[in-house]
């Protein structure tokens, strides 16, 4: 821990042993047991407002308050660039991938819009995007200092005094990334798991199927030993995906829930979940985006998505929106009054 309250990991090992240890670190159950009876006082039929109830105790719980709050809303958004784009798996040049931190940091883009309307703190991180990861095809993407300094970058990014983290990324090329980190964690073919990503037609698409599939016979040893998951990490991921993956460990040990965006972000969240089976938690997912295979991997993850809006953006921009479903639940729980306070006949409303 940093004397700022934020935390950095020394080597990968350490990483492994914390992730494991993780259900010690579990939701407050007398929160959300304190947020289940007010629900039941409120002015209104009880389990009325469905999933928006279940909400408010999901953030008390992990917050560790009766009354959760919003208060303090981060959207991390981190961007890399990847080697595979050598093998031509995207229509557009990589150059693109800073144009767009450009953009994001001029206030231009999609998530600019949806933060400033639903109260997040945008914050973007550029990782090395001269120095884009090495081709997968090839090697493994990252080495093990590269690997280390983008899960910390992820972990430093969080606030300890975030009320909520909304995740999201940028860069040209890491659908592929996601398809390749996805099958790679849980099974299947290639096939199940690649999609048009930024729009690729059949043809693309056929020739991005065929990439993960080298990059997985390439890299057998990783993939046959799921065990070992930071291994499929520094193998078939990127900087951004890793920058993922350690801010939402870092908002597990931190107590901070979590909203996830789309595939790419989630494939990215999945190392955790195949490092301990409870490690996402704390993390809601945002929505299903349009990209085939994240209703695959939201499965796999068993998170039902909040919103199923054809969304395909990434961003953060699917989690972005759900925000807004969060602080709705939030403005219900805390606002509403109660039978007594209201003088309302309980028994009537409940029938």
């Amino acid at each position: 821990m940093r004397a700022d309250g934020r935390i950095a990991f020394a080597g990968i090992s350490e990483i492994s042993d914390l992730a494991a240890g993780l259900t010690d670190r579990d939701a407050d159950s007398a929160a959300v047991a304190m947020v289940r009876t007010r629900q039941s006082r409120l002015t209104k039929p009880q389990g009325s407002l469905g999933r928006l109830e279940d909400m408010a105790a999901f953030l008390a719980g992990w917050q560790r308050r009766a009354m959760p709050r919003l208060d303090t809303v981060q959207a991390l958004v981190f961007a890399g660039n990847h080697g595979v784009c050598e093998q031509g798996i995207s229509p557009y040049p990589q150059s693109v991938t800073a144009q767009m931190v450009d953009n994001f940091r001029r206030g231009g883009a999609a998530i600019n819009q949806l933060c400033r309307i639903y109260g997040a703190d945008l914050s973007v991180t550029a990782l090395d995007l001269d120095r884009p990861t090495a081709d997968f095809t090839q090697g493994p993407a990252l080495d093990e200092a590269a690997l280390l300094a983008a899960v910390n970058a992820g972990v430093g990014a969080v606030d300890p005094g975030a009320d909520l983290v909304l995740l999201g990324e940028m860069g040209i090329g890491n659908s592929t990334v996601a398809a390749g980190l996805a099958c790679a964690l849980f099974g299947g073919d290639p096939a199940d798991w690649v999609g048009p990503g930024t729009g690729l037609d059949g043809a693309g698409i056929a020739r991005k199927t065929a990439v993960v599939a080298a990059a997985l016979a390439r890299h057998t040893r990783c993939v046959d030993t799921p065990a070992d998951p930071l291994a499929i990490l520094a193998s078939l991921g990127g900087r951004e995906q890793a920058a993922l993956f350690g801010a939402v460990l870092a908002a597990r040990l931190l107590s901070v829930p979590v909203l996830l965006d789309g595939f790419i972000c989630c494939a990215a969240a999945a190392v955790l979940h195949a490092l301990n089976p409870q490690g996402l938690d704390h993390a809601l997912a945002g929505h299903c985006s349009a990209e085939p295979g994240h209703a695959r991997l939201l499965a796999c993850l068993d998170k039902e998505p909040l919103l199923d809006l054809g969304m395909r953006l990434g961003e953060g921009t699917g989690a972005a929106v759900a925000l807004g479903l969060l602080r709705g639940a939030l403005a219900c729980h805390t606002g509403m009054a109660t039978f007594a306070d209201a003088g309302v006949d309980e028994a009537g409303v409940q029938t």
